[in-house]
């Protein structure tokens, strides 16, 4: 049923914990899991890259001891659209991610809600 599921991770304590529930959905559906972090290039510096590959690397180790593939892409820019495109592009059936995470700054709107009106297949928002 989820051939292909996108799993955009970020900084936050809580994407380990939405982690769990893609690597459940994964494992039923005998998915194709795709982690995406996404930076926003004009708020990063040296260290949101660092904190970032260290969540990278975690995540892909928890989803191998689950026993599940993945693949990791890694993109600059607005998170919700770059999830969108990255799931348009990789053809998915869904994608799972935190309620908890990075704001959009232009009218303060979260990045979740942003990509559930723009996702174009369906979105799990894990709370």
């Amino acid at each position: 049923m989820f051939a292909t599921v996108v799993f955009p991770i970020d900084h936050s304590r809580e994407s380990m914990e939405t982690a769990r529930k893609a690597i459940e959905i994964a494992k039923t559906h005998a998915s194709r899991l795709i982690v995406l972090s996404v930076v926003q290039s004009e708020r990063s510096d040296m260290d949101d890259f660092q904190v970032v590959a260290s969540l990278l690397s975690r995540a892909r180790e928890k989803i191998q001891e689950a026993g599940v593939s993945c693949d990791v892409i890694e993109r600059k820019g607005n998170p919700a659209f770059v999830i969108c495109d990255v799931a348009d592009e990789m053809n998915a059936d869904l994608i799972i991610m935190g309620t908890r995470g990075l704001k959009l700054d232009s009218d303060n709107e979260s990045t979740a809600s942003r990509v559930i009106q723009l996702a174009p297949c369906p979105v799990l928002v894990v709370p």
